[in-house]
């Protein structure tokens, strides 16, 4: 398995969990505060997804890779169908492994359901590759979020709750280590248990940190608007751990998604 490939589709996700995505799902009725516009994670499932006709794309990567010198990315393009409110949303991802040949690609499929009250549960597979090779096996999670509606973390000028997190649990990349952190002594198993945390700084950003099963992140994310287009852009810092990898890492991604 080559865990910068690996890593760098997984970074989409988080920062593809921002309320311009979820914003159709919500009931526009209820008086909850939502998590905000900004990235909720940076490696790890978050339980709100893309739906109603929406569809998102993203490009990033991390340098250097993991074992590397070099930098690697990858690309994103998804929609989002169904209503997570009524009944179930559905977030399909398709995803170019490596921007530098475009030759090997995989998909992700993400289903949500709105709790009410800010909260939200997910469940979803990673990496079903859709073309010869890949580097890794799939990866099955599930995953329940919330936007905190205590006083000192909403914003009811904006409606929004600053204070969000996420637990979960899965397969594959979210424990299992690389041949090339068990050759270097790092063990074989990470927690299958993954979780994230985020919260607005000055109303104007996330900061997050997120524990993928193997190593701690940490990074910030913002949402900018063009018109009535969002531009979510994300950057940190991975591996700040010895667990996993061979040192710390930059992070890096900028996606975007509007409505049909």
């Amino acid at each position: 398995m080559k865990p910068s490939r690996l890593s760098v589709a997984a970074f989409f996700f988080g920062m593809l969990a921002m309320n311009p995505l979820q914003v159709d799902a919500a009931d526009p009725s209820s008086v909850t505060y939502l998590p905000n516009n900004h990235g909720k994670s940076l490696t790890t499932p978050v339980a709100w997804g893309a739906s109603n006709n929406v569809i998102f794309m993203g490009i990033g990567g991390n340098t250097p890779a993991p074992y590397s010198d070099d930098t690697d990315g990858a690309a994103v393009l998804g929609f989002g169908i169904g209503d997570p409110v009524k009944n179930i949303g559905l977030q399909v991802a398709l995803i170019s492994l490596d921007i530098s040949e475009w030759e090997e690609y995989s998909m992700s499929v993400h289903l949500s359901k709105n709790l009410g009250n800010a909260n939200a549960v997910g469940i979803g597979v990673e990496n079903v590759m859709l073309t010869e090779g890949g580097d890794s096996d799939k990866n099955f999670y599930v995953v329940y979020s919330q936007g905190l509606q205590a006083d000192p973390f909403v914003d009811e000028a904006r409606g929004g709750s600053k204070l969000h997190f996420s637990i979960g649990a899965g397969t594959g990349r979210f424990g299992d280590k690389s041949p090339m952190d068990i050759a270097d002594g790092k063990g074989e198993h990470g927690t299958y248990v993954f979780g994230n945390v985020a919260y607005e700084v000055a109303d104007a950003f996330n900061v997050i940190a997120d524990w993928n099963g193997l190593n701690l992140n940490a990074g910030i994310s913002k949402t900018f608007w063009l018109g009535r287009t969002p531009v979510a852009a994300t950057l940190g810092a991975a591996d700040l751990t010895d667990n996993s990898g061979d040192g710390v890492r930059c992070i890096f991604a900028v996606g975007t998604a509007f409505k049909l």
